[in-house]
């Protein structure tokens, strides 16, 4: 009996003894992307509703793996982005995870180049099909929503939801302007002129795409003329997460005028939770962080092609969204 023991003893010793040095043996080899070099687009200003969880998806995706990635902040500007890819593509870096808000016609000549130079490129949040169809064996992937669906899914969500008629106004503040992003302005559009509403569009200006709350005298202006409004569409997350300080600075109530967005954040939740946003799309943005971090790693250590992610995952409102309020609370939702 003692033997047995004494070789039970003896087995759960050289068990913990190989845990212990396997242990060792991976932390002296470091994680499993060292090396690797990054520029990641974070679309907005620092610090941003939208581009602050975008960021921390990135960052946990770099503490994760082990790579090294520099973060670039656009506020949201096309043109600013044209001009920082050209930067990163001039850069020491082994690959770049772009927003595509700039389009096709805009990055084409610069992802070209990129991939000249041995950089791989992906891209998040707005799709760039050309870009993705060319050099998609390459490792040109897509991390976001489907723009039109998603646009189509909000508008045609609102409308069944709170039960809005043919003939009832309704005010959409987006990007038509921008190729491809403006996709999902026209998907709520459509969804909404197919259900018989009068739609108002106003073009978010790039001051306020950079800047949200500069849009308060444009909202209050446009209530003003049009005190018949029954909803209001924000495409755009910093523009969504303002929407109680819009409606406030209008002289709205809660109740007065439905309001629906893109894009969970902690103010979008107090604004849900104090009613002055009803109805939004969750594209899990921070998934738009973490995933292309991890799809350039896999593309440029194991030549693995690109991969195309939907994360626009449904519609939240005040009746579900006590369910992940805690997740939204911490960034991560």
């Amino acid at each position: 009996m003692k033997m047995r023991s004494r070789t039970f003893l003896v087995g759960i010793f050289l068990l913990v003894a190989m845990l212990l040095l396997s242990s060792g043996l991976a932390l002296a080899q470091g994680k499993h992307f060292e090396g690797i070099k990054i520029r990641f687009f974070c679309g907005g200003p620092p610090g941003g509703p939208f581009a602050s969880v975008v960021y921390q998806g990135a960052k946990a995706a770099e503490a994760d793996f082990g790579c090294t990635v520099e973060y670039v902040f656009s506020g949201w500007d096309p043109e600013r982005m044209v001009t920082q890819f050209k930067e990163a593509v001039a850069s020491d870096v082994d690959g770049i995870a772009i927003m595509g808000h700039p389009g096709d016609d805009a990055l084409e000549v610069h992802i070209d180049e990129a991939f000249e130079r041995g950089i791989i490129v992906t891209s998040q949040n707005t799709t760039l099909p050309r870009a993705e169809e060319k050099y998609k064996a390459q490792g040109f992937g897509y991390v976001g929503q489907e723009l039109y669906p998603s646009g189509y899914m909000l508008g045609k969500g609102a409308v069944e939801m709170f039960d809005l008629k043919e003939g009832d106004r309704a005010m959409v503040w987006g990007l038509l302007s921008q190729p491809t992003r403006g996709l999902r302005t026209k998907g709520v559009i459509d969804a909404l002129e197919e259900a018989g509403l009068v739609v108002d569009y106003l073009e978010i200006s790039p001051e306020v795409n950079a800047d949200a709350p500069l849009g308060v005298p444009i909202f209050t202006g446009y209530v003003s003329a049009n005190p018949d409004v029954k909803l209001v569409v924000t495409d755009h997350g910093a523009l969504t997460a303002t929407m109680g300080t819009f409606f406030k600075a209008a002289g709205l109530g809660p109740d007065d005028v439905v309001g629906a967005g893109f894009d969970l954040s902690a103010a979008t939740l107090d604004a849900i939770r104090s009613g002055y946003t009803d109805l939004v799309l969750d594209q899990q943005q921070y998934l738009q962080g973490y995933l292309p971090v991890l799809q350039l790693c896999l593309s440029i250590k194991y030549k693995f092609a690109g991969l195309h992610i939907d994360t626009g995952s449904g519609l939240v409102h005040a009746g579900n969204v006590e369910e992940i309020a805690p997740l939204v609370e911490e960034g991560i939702r």
